[in-house]
């Protein structure tokens, strides 16, 4: 079979697959978040009533597990399960819970030398630790150090392991408390925070976590407590091949959108890895939960064309950066590339040019950053699509939760541009858009943009920032655009060739990734309580219809024009100037 024809039953495979999950575990997202946080009374209709709107009073069904589960959960943080939460209070509960997960996780690091399981390793240095606990802590997961050499097996599992949990868990309750914006009418409450993170990990990520560690496992995915071991290759020499946890970590770093590898290599390493149909499968694990998310948002606003409408422009965008990645990668390299075949530096053999794409398209488009091959070997038009789909704000689909709120106040934008067309008040699923729902959108689409160009800025400004840089002109630009690229937009994936394990880059990295995570989700929930606090306005014969094919070009056309425009001219300065020449 030729890499052409496995490349496209790669991608068809995929597609088959998400189809077949996206209704019932969008279905089941919804179902989560929308029943009342105690046990539901007898009889079906209970099931979906809206969190914290009480219970008749009969007599209720046996307790499920995971409701015991998170009782104690409730009971060990002092929070009244029934109690919902004002747009301020959901934030504050956001913001803390995170500050205090950077702080536990920077003090783990640091003294990791006393812990068990530490394979005799030293404690993180100061920079390099505080960079990493933000990193963790924001979805990025951006590492500045390798692996298997800087963090014991306990750091791997009660630091690192844990914050892909749970800062995938706060993505998805920041997503869900948007949707409950618009889905409310003049109420001032958003939900309860923590009744959303432990249900998103109790009844979401943890058990899909442990099924798909099984499907590792069972594809040769490394999963022990080894230190490591010393073998004897076929030439006689000695190789220290090191051990761990790794199918526990690498299930929940897909799956969470989260990035980090256990390894130096990320998902290129054999131990990773180990096959192609499980490369594919680490894909399908990255976007199952972001492609299902539009359903949920359907479900939950009561109208699933809404959804689909979503997905559809999700999916759209997807397919076109896709096919121009192989193609960039298979023909835009010049003649001796085209020659050869492919190009194939920095690729793993065993996956080939078209799962490398694929896996690096998704791993883009998504918050993930997790690499099979090495994206600063891809054609200069190649690292440009990879910079292209972080750019567009990681959307299509985005991570778990961010993707679909981000891509939820795109479509508040793209509503106020019809409106500007046809001079009416615009409107988006029964909510006007005045002018402070419209500032919060707008500075939503700036923030991002102005934390990855001043910061790429100051780094190519100042003698610190361009002391890391391996190469000069263009693609040295590069190297610096997609850090900040990747760490303004919670990614995590790097090009080679940039040190940034260095005092400024530990520091300036640290800082865009909170930008570029907290301050979104600041606009984010005070947006879904402006919402929340409407009433419904009844559609009319001018009312843009917001499900039909009409709005998905519409919407798509905003994402590439508002959002991807914005970087235009540092791009010609970098990887466009690069293929050019």
């Amino acid at each position: 079979m030729s890499a052409t024809a496995a490349g496209w039953l790669q991608a068809g495979l995929l597609v088959v697959a998400l189809v077949a999950v996206h209704q019932p575990l969008g279905d089941w997202m919804a179902r989560v978040f929308t029943t009342d946080a105690s046990p539901a009374p007898e009889g079906p209709k209970s099931r979906l009533r809206p969190l914290g709107s009480g219970r008749p009073k009969s007599r209720p069904r046996p307790q499920s597990p995971h409701w015991r589960v998170e009782k104690v959960v409730y009971r060990a943080v002092g929070v009244d399960a029934d109690t919902e939460q004002r747009w301020p209070t959901y934030l504050r509960s956001v913001l803390a819970f995170s500050l205090v997960s950077v702080l536990f996780l920077y003090l783990l690091q640091r003294v990791q030398a006393v812990l068990p399981w530490s394979n005799d390793m030293a404690g993180v240095e100061g920079g390099s630790a505080w960079n990493t606990a933000v990193s963790f802590v924001t979805n990025t997961n951006w590492q500045g150090y390798a692996g298997e050499s800087t963090m014991g097996h306990l750091v791997q599992m009660a630091g690192l392991a844990v914050q892909n949990f749970v800062s995938a868990a706060v993505g998805l309750a920041v997503a869900v408390a948007l949707v409950r914006g618009f889905a409310r009418t003049r109420t001032d409450r958003l939900g309860n925070f923590w009744v959303d993170l432990t249900r998103a990990l109790t009844r979401l990520l943890l058990p899909l976590s442990v099924l798909g560690a099984i499907v590792l496992v069972l594809g040769g995915v490394v999963q022990n407590l080894s230190a490591g071991t010393d073998a004897t290759t076929l030439s006689g020499a000695t190789q220290f091949l090191p051990g761990g946890p790794v199918a526990s970590q690498e299930v929940i770093k897909q799956l969470g959108t989260n990035g980090g590898g256990f390894y130096n290599a990320n998902s290129a390493h054999p131990f990773e890895g180990p096959s192609a149909w499980i490369s594919l499968f680490e894909v399908f694990l990255m976007l199952v939960i972001p492609f299902s998310l539009p359903r949920t948002f359907g479900r939950m606003v009561g109208d699933e064309r809404q959804g689909l409408a979503i997905v559809g422009v999700m999916g759209a965008l997807f397919a076109a950066s896709l096919a121009l990645s192989n193609w960039a990668q298979a023909r835009a390299g010049g003649a001796a590339l085209q020659l050869a075949g492919a190009a194939t530096e920095g690729q793993e053999v065993r996956f080939g040019g078209p799962l490398s794409a694929l896996f690096g398209t998704a791993t883009t488009l998504t918050s993930t950053g997790a690499v099979n091959a090495m994206h600063d070997s891809f054609t200069p038009t190649g690292g440009l699509l990879t910079l292209a789909n972080m750019m567009l704000g990681e959307v299509a689909p985005g991570g778990v939760g961010s993707g679909l709120y981000g891509m939820l106040v795109l479509a508040v934008i793209a509503v106020f541009v019809a409106g500007l067309m046809v001079g009416r008040t615009p409107e988006y699923l029964g909510k006007k858009l005045g002018r402070r729902e419209m500032t919060l959108a707008s500075l939503y689409v700036l923030t991002t943009p102005a934390t990855v160009l001043i910061g790429t800025a100051v780094a190519m400004a100042t003698d610190a920032g361009r002391g890391s840089m391996l190469n000069d002109g263009p693609h040295g630009l590069s190297e610096v655009l997609y850090a900040f690229t990747s760490a303004g937009n919670n990614n995590g994936s790097a090009f080679a060739g940039l040190s940034a394990n260095t005092p400024f880059y530990n520091t300036a990295l640290g800082l865009a990734m909170a930008f570029g995570r907290f301050v979104p989700i600041v606009l984010v929930l005070a947006l879904a309580g402006r919402l929340a606090q409407q009433g419904k306005t009844p559609a009319t014969a001018g009312t843009l219809p917001t499900q039909q094919v009409l709005f998905v070009g519409l919407l798509s056309a905003v994402v590439l024009v508002v959002v991807g425009l914005t970087y235009f001219p540092v791009l010609s300065l970098g990887p466009l100037a690069e293929a050019l020449s």
